[in-house]
């Protein structure tokens, strides 16, 4: 009889034990755990990775679950059918749900960068490069309807070159493979953010010759956006987050690009220090990042702008 209380005992104590290990797994004590779908993962987005690895997060009570969705549909439609609480993408695409009458909308909250976050790489290097050299030629653009293809076409009317008569805008292959679809041949240009662009340049592949953001000037380009049920629903955790995203901000302004690097370092192992310090370097030179999250109605009239003269919103 004693053997089995003493049996009994402990089965009921690694059962608690069990419990409580399976507790802890799911989230650390006391934070509230959120899901996030990332449109892309580059160092574009350098206030969300920094606002990670400096635990502006946890400050503000929360554990952030990253996603990269490889693409604005991708992010929409988990969005929508409650696969995530938050979407990272160009707020092109919550215009685009709103427009089609869309009843518990995405209604962006927050905006992380002021700039086109892609760079225009070529096959060799071309030091002297005007858009000129883009006549009758063919550039891989991204996904038609999309913020990388619909500013990249924004800047080359601005430079005289008409998509389709001057130059081949090709909107045909997946934003995540188009650094492959180039290195393997296809195109004589193509648009790429960070660091992808710059490790394609350490690889001898391509070499970036413009900034599309730095012609593009201002304009909305990514923001965190929610369902108006769950912004509703949730007010204070989308304050929590907010204010770790304005943390990562600041944080990004405050301190020089080899800092800002290291903090980097764990979201992209694959990258080493110097193309990382190169690449925040290149970013904070075009501005690209919002001093503040406040989506202005101005910057939202101007993406609006961008959508008409793409042909994407009447």
């Amino acid at each position: 009889m004693k053997h089995l209380k003493l049996t009994s005992v402990i089965i009921v104590v690694l059962m608690i034990v069990s419990l409580s290990l399976s507790g802890c797994s799911g989230t650390k004590s006391g934070l509230t755990k959120i899901t996030v779908m990332e449109v892309t993962h580059s160092v574009f987005y350098a206030p969300q990775y920094v606002a990670i690895t400096e635990g502006f997060f946890e400050e503000e009570g929360l554990e952030v679950e990253l996603i990269d969705g490889q693409g604005a549909d991708k992010v929409m439609a988990a969005l929508l059918s409650d696969q995530v609480e938050i979407g990272f993408m160009g707020p092109e695409a919550s215009v685009y749900v709103y427009s089609q009458g869309k009843e518990d909308y995405a209604v962006n909250f927050a905006q992380l960068t002021q700039r086109d976050g892609s760079f225009i790489v070529a096959r060799e290097p071309n030091p002297s490069f005007t858009f000129e050299d883009l006549r009758g030629k063919e550039i891989l653009g991204g996904r038609k309807g999309g913020m990388p293809n619909m500013t990249l076409e924004y800047v080359l009317k601005n430079n005289d070159l008409m998509p389709g008569e001057d130059l081949n805008v090709r909107t045909d292959v997946q934003f995540g493979v188009m650094a492959g679809a180039f290195a393997a041949g296809e195109a004589d240009y193509t648009t790429l953010f960070e660091p992808t662009a710059s490790m394609i340049e350490k690889d001898g592949v391509g070499y970036v010759v413009a900034s599309v953001g730095e012609e593009s000037g201002y304009i909305p380009y990514t923001a965190y956006s929610a369902k108006e049920s769950y912004l509703e629903e949730n007010p204070e955790i989308i304050q929590s987050f907010t204010n770790a995203i304005y943390k990562g901000m600041l944080w990004v302004a405050e301190n020089d690009a080899e800092t800002v690097a290291k903090s980097l370092q764990p979201h992209f192992p694959d990258a080493d220090l110097d193309i990382l310090i190169n690449v925040v370097e290149r970013y904070r030179s075009i501005d690209a990042w919002t001093p503040n999250p406040v989506l202005t109605e101005e910057g939202l009239d101007r993406l609006q702008d961008v959508m008409t003269e793409a042909g994407e919103l009447s």
